[in-house]
């Protein structure tokens, strides 16, 4: 049968984890785990029809039980699944336990399609269901199924916020079947999180888990072998193991998949620690001033779409002959090229309210794919310092990296993964290429009503802002709830000025209001409810409307920019029109926006603003779009590359560490 695990993946050894795929000379993984016989292929949602019919089979039987004689028969189940493994009778008697569990105890029993869904995650895929599906719901039944065979898994999904409300919100059903839960969020002290990672689910971020990870390598440094391992137990406490956060990587379900294996894969994660600084506070402000002398375009280039700058012979020239005896510091001339240009990336790539804030007198970075804070990280090679000194704030001591790891060696080494996410067929062949993980589209459980108003394309971004309020405003006065979507602090903030001068009442939610997010997603669905978000908004958020809003057209999404990957857009989209409801969503755009700045080619640019600027109607929308798509194109294309160059320089750093008996 394709795609299904006659045995669980095995949990055997003190930390199970899978070890790394051989490649052979032209870099192709040679003894990567294939899970299925379609070598590839999108596998036919019609394979794992099955489970609907057999486990409708224990309906009639376990809505007759008591919670005590549902616990009992969950207990008596576990045994057979470890034995026999997940055959089809147990999966489905499984599958059945969790939606009666979840009927009980959330009044919210799993459709038809999450049964297939369910399976699908089980079998190690991805199940691509459209957003509004219940996907957090969909989880339960690998998850639960697992468990009780005894393997650990992890619920990964994309921040803080979600993992907690998962938790509580799944944690009924989990406990009906006798299953502890656990969460990971940042600011846990290890010993709690020793406790999360000893319960059957535990639900944590892409972040958290990763570096707790990289945490467990370095206690592990010399990556001892199981028997090794299992000799150290001898030691008691002075064993390595209870120093030791995690129990291996066993099981995986990823949420949001696209999100965290191919967007957030651009970058790998480094754990390091304050250091003495290679350059004292002097050196940063002297390179700092000198990259503030520099002129653009004579002394340096900006590539923007690459976010890089490069020193030319004239601005190489005058950072060598520039005196840097007050910095007292033995500083050759390619540490004075190195300073210099990332003086000038703090300079011209990274901008305040978009890619960091500056709170409590300390620049904080902006996640851009969540629009959250990262607390407690930072920018490495000096640059975070150096964007201090373009801020104005105490300079920190420089880290040295102590580990790393790529989101794609990372999660290649759980036992079993799985993803789910309601966009992942663009990005299907690299989920198969990377991860062996192929994708399944699922069926909605009712039909779509989202309907999409054409784009609206701007020649400048100030007559889109006058637009959107237009279009805010109008469908307040219809006393639809209005949800819209900005890519940074900046944008949002902008817009919340304009709102205001017309007397618009709304909220804001980005990184600065990011302790009230809860209260502003259970109002967005309100009544005339205006919100403005960055994409805090964008993932997992689940926005109830209110009595009678349905009628009304229901909730109304505009996208003020787009992102470098449709997906993201579609996410933001898909915040209305969910199980059926009806919803109105459209990007207003401008020709000068950033990705349209970055990434379209200039010949095609040109006669967008002309046919924009002369309302030219169908050709400007036509030209306008097509510019649009091609800009993502760009910007896709690139960050493909970046991932496999990222990939390619992260397996041979771990080979040549292998070699050296050093941690990632």
């Amino acid at each position: 049968m394709s795609g299904f695990i006659a045995r669980p993946w095995g949990t055997e050894g003190v930390y199970p984890e899978r070890e790394e795929w051989r490649r052979d000379a032209g870099g192709r993984s040679i003894d990567a785990p294939v899970r299925t016989p379609s070598a590839g292929r999108r596998p036919k949602p019609g394979t794992f029809g099955w489970i609907v019919d057999a486990a409708a089979q224990y309906r009639g039987q376990f809505d007759k039980l008591t919670d005590a004689q549902l616990l009992l028969t969950a207990d008596a189940l576990r045994p057979r699944l470890r034995r026999e493994g997940l055959t089809r009778e147990l999966v489905a008697q499984a599958f059945a336990l969790v939606r009666e569990a979840a009927g009980r105890h959330l009044g919210i029993p799993h459709f038809d399609v999450q049964l297939i869904g369910g399976q699908v995650l089980l079998s190690g895929m991805v199940a691509e269901m459209e957003t509004g599906e219940g996907k957090t719901l969909v989880a339960t039944l690998p998850a639960c199924t697992l468990a009780l065979v005894g393997v650990p898994v992890h619920i990964i999904t994309v921040n803080d916020y979600l993992a907690a409300r998962d938790a509580q919100w799944m944690g009924p059903v989990y406990q009906a079947l006798g299953l502890s839960v656990g969460t990971i969020v940042h600011g846990k002290d290890p010993a709690a999180r020793r406790e999360a990672y000893r319960c059957d689910v535990t639900y944590c971020t892409n972040k958290e888990v990763a570096f707790d990870y990289l945490r467990d390598r370095l206690v592990l440094s010399d990556r001892p072998t199981r028997l090794r391992l299992s000799v150290e137990r001898l030691y008691g406490d002075a064993s390595r193991l209870k120093r030791l956060v995690m129990r291996g990587l066993p099981f995986a379900i990823v949420d949001e998949a696209d999100s965290v294996l191919v967007d957030e894969a651009r970058t790998p994660l480094i754990i390091s620690s304050q250091a003495e600084g290679l350059y004292g506070e002097t050196v940063y402000r002297m390179a700092m001033n000198l990259a503030k002398t520099l002129v653009a375009g004579k002394d340096f280039i900006v590539y923007e779409s690459d976010r890089n700058i490069t020193l030319v012979h004239r601005g190489r020239a005058r950072v060598l002959a520039s005196d840097w005896t007050e910095a007292s510091a033995n500083i050759n001339d390619k540490q004075k090229e190195q300073l210099v240009r990332q003086g000038l990336t703090a300079l011209h790539l990274f901008r305040r309210d978009q890619h960091y804030l500056v709170k409590d007198g300390k620049v904080q970075i902006i996640d851009e794919y969540t629009g959250r804070l990262m607390a407690d990280r930072s920018w490495e090679m000096g640059l975070h310092q150096l964007i201090e000194v373009k801020e104005g704030c105490e300079v920190t001591l420089p880290k040295q990296t102590l580990a790393r790891i790529s989101y794609q060696r990372f999660f290649r080494r759980y036992l079993g993964l799985a993803g789910m996410t309601g966009t992942a067929r663009e990005v299907a062949r690299e989920l198969w290429a990377v991860y062996r993980l192929p994708v399944v589209a699922i069926q909605t459980n009712r039909p779509v009503r989202r309907t999409f108003w054409p784009d609206r394309v701007f020649a400048t971004q100030d007559e889109k802002w006058r637009a959107v309020v237009d279009v805010i405003a109008g469908q307040h006065e219809k006393g639809r709830p209005v949800l819209v979507g900005t890519r940074s602090v900046e944008a949002s903030e902008h817009l919340s000025r304009l709102l205001d001068a017309k007397h618009l009442p709304h909220r804001v939610l980005n990184a600065r209001q990011d302790k009230e997010e809860a209260k502003i997603i259970a109002e967005a669905g309100m009544a005339g409810c205006i919100t403005v978000a960055t994409n805090m908004a964008g993932r997992g958020t689940d926005i109830r409307l209110g009595d009678g809003i349905a009628e009304r057209g229901g909730l109304f999404v505009i996208a003020t920019e787009r992102h470098e990957a449709g997906r993201i857009d579609r996410q933001l989209f898909g915040r209305c029109g969910r199980q059926g409801d009806p919803g109105t969503c459209v990007a207003m755009v401008a020709l000068d926006d950033e990705l349209v700045a970055t990434h379209a080619p200039p010949w095609l640019r040109i006669p967008a603003v002309l046919t924009a600027r002369l309302h030219i109607g169908f050709l400007s929308r036509w030209i306008g779009a097509l510019v649009f798509r091609a800009a993502q194109r760009s910007a896709q294309r690139l960050h493909s590359r970046m991932r496999r160059n990222l990939l390619k320089m992260d397996d041979q750093v771990g080979e040549s560490l292998a070699f050296s008996g050093r941690p990632e």
